[in-house]
């Protein structure tokens, strides 16, 4: 028998070999937790071509292009981890699963911003820290009372995240210097206790600007935080206590006085849990929105209004609106088997279904299911259910559907909790607002307390408008036409109608408009 051949040790290399067939060079790039850094590819740098543009900038090195960010890591973090293949959501490490069924609201905001479990002490002082600070400053009433009666409440509790910037000038970098928070990375203590400081104020306040906005639209009197209630039933107290000038108190005889207001527990609890699993996400759109705008180092209420923007648009924070705008479309469960088929001829959209990170079942979607059934044996069912159960298990039974890993996520169920508690639709964004505060603060937090300081975000783009041309008089220009390219022509009413044929009649006439 012939020799064995001896096996050869492999060492493992963290390295990436990339060669550029432009030039025959060869480049290693380092690898560090499976990530390689875009910024060495500047380094790879090449001729322009015959027929490159100079403002490919081939000679300046590569860029690496990510529309939509779907691979690129912006930044360094130890808040949340999702692996969207497993299914799985961990806070600091922690199960979603096990701090829905054990934990708080206020014991997951300590645990996200601070990266522990509180002590008994620790959890004490931070949620009367939170809920002392819900007050808000008499003239929020006139803030407010500035509105539309019909202004839609995530526009204003946006304007309000802002407004609230205005009140604390020693929370705002541009007044205080640029160090104010970053100068927290060097465990300066006065810097922590105000950073700390503004970190109560915008969890605090956030059920109060949600409750307000929630009454202004009702036409009825903001209520005061109270005092011994967990953080849920104090929002839930804003948001349905009766005040003095309340028809309700009103017809009370002076003799008599209503019960002390206090919100159903199970319906607190399933509000807090809500909370729970909604209050971080990783680098969602909105937390993300929250770091770019805080990498100029504003004040941290303008950072969380720029977040509460982006929360509001449709394809973030308005999903669970869509799936009941969706069900009521529907109608009933014999009509669910049409609206699949039109799904798949992409003629409708399924709602509530799939997930840009998961590619199998949300977990929170599992936990808010038992909410769901919580809630709804207190409220009765709603009559969306059979028709949400109908589509629910039709969707999971088709190849069409499984084959693309479009599982239940947890704006399914979420939009039938809150109305079933009683919630509009057009509230439903500022229920998600309300707890993703304490997500954004935490991801500023620990951006500002960087050891290697804070950059400024600045992506870099891929100039494809034209090159350099010269400038072009009236006189020989042609027009440019076409939908997109022109200002549209926008059709007027009212007022405007009227002053624009005002001033046409008079140029007519040869007459001066004193308009």
């Amino acid at each position: 028998m012939g020799q064995e051949t001896p096996k050869v040790k492999q060492t493992r290399n963290n390295s990436l070999a990339v060669i550029d067939n432009r030039t025959g060079k060869q480049y290693s790039v380092p690898i560090t937790h499976n990530s390689i850094p875009a910024t060495f590819f500047k380094s790879i740098r090449a001729p322009a071509g015959p027929d490159g543009r100079p403002e490919d900038e081939t000679e300046r090195g590569l860029r690496v292009a990510d529309r939509g960010f779907l691979n690129t890591a912006v930044i360094e973090s130890a808040i949340t981890y999702i692996d969207g293949e497993r299914g799985i959501l961990r806070y600091r490490g922690y199960p979603i699963e096990q701090l829905a069924e054990n934990s708080t609201f206020l014991e997951c905001a300590y645990l996200l911003i601070y990266g522990a479990l509180p002590t008994r002490s620790q959890l004490s002082h931070f949620e009367r820290e939170v809920l002392l600070h819900g007050i808000m400053h008499a003239d929020a009433t006139k803030f407010f009372g500035s509105f539309r009666y019909d202004a839609h409440p995530m526009a204003m509790l946006t304007s309000a995240f802002g407004y609230l910037g205005s009140y604390y000038e020693e929370a705002n970098p541009s007044l205080q210097g640029q160090t104010l928070f970053t100068k927290c990375a060097k465990g300066d203590p006065e810097a922590l206790q105000n950073m700390d400081k503004q970190i109560y104020r915008l969890i605090g306040k956030a059920t109060t600007l949600a409750a307000m906005a929630y009454r202004v639209r009702q036409g009825r009197e903001f209520v005061v935080p109270p005092t011994g209630m967990s953080y849920t039933e104090s929002f839930l107290y804003q948001l349905d206590h009766l005040s003095p000038t309340d028809s309700f108190s009103a017809s009370v005889s002076a003799s008599s006085s209503p019960s002390p207001y206090k919100p159903h527990p199970v319906l607190a609890r399933a509000l807090d849990v809500l909370f729970i699993l909604h209050a971080d996400h990783e680098m969602n759109a909105s937390s993300t929105t929250v770091l770019q705008t805080g990498s100029s180092l504003p004040d941290p209420y303008s950072a969380v209004a720029a977040g509460c923007a982006s929360l509001y648009g449709p394809l973030h924070g308005g999903a669970n609106e869509a799936v009941i705008r969706m069900l009521v479309a529907i109608g009933s469960p014999d009509n669910v088997p049409g609206f699949l088929a039109a799904v798949k001829r992409r003629e409708k959209v399924l709602s509530g279904f799939g997930h840009r990170v998961y590619k199998t079942s949300d977990p929170r979607s599992f936990i808010i299911r038992k909410i769901a059934n919580d809630v709804f044996a207190v409220t009765g069912p709603d009559p969306l259910l059979d028709t949400a159960m109908a589509l629910h298990d039709a969707a999971l039974k088709d190849d069409y559907f499984v084959s693309r890993k479009l599982a239940p996520n947890v704006d399914f169920w979420s939009g039938l909790i809150y109305r079933a508690m009683g919630f509009p639709m057009d509230f439903f964004p500022v229920l998600f607002v309300v707890p993703r505060v304490v997500g954004w603060v935490a991801h500023w937090r620990q951006m500002m307390l960087s050891p290697e300081g804070v950059k400024i975000w600045r992506p870099r783009q891929i100039y494809v408008g034209p090159s350099e041309r010269s400038y072009v008089s009236f006189d020989e220009r042609e027009a440019v036409q076409g939908p997109g390219k022109e200002p549209s022509a926008v059709v007027h009413s009212g007022m405007a109608k009227r002053r624009r044929l005002a001033e046409v009649g008079s140029l007519a006439t040869g007459v001066k408009s004193k308009l």
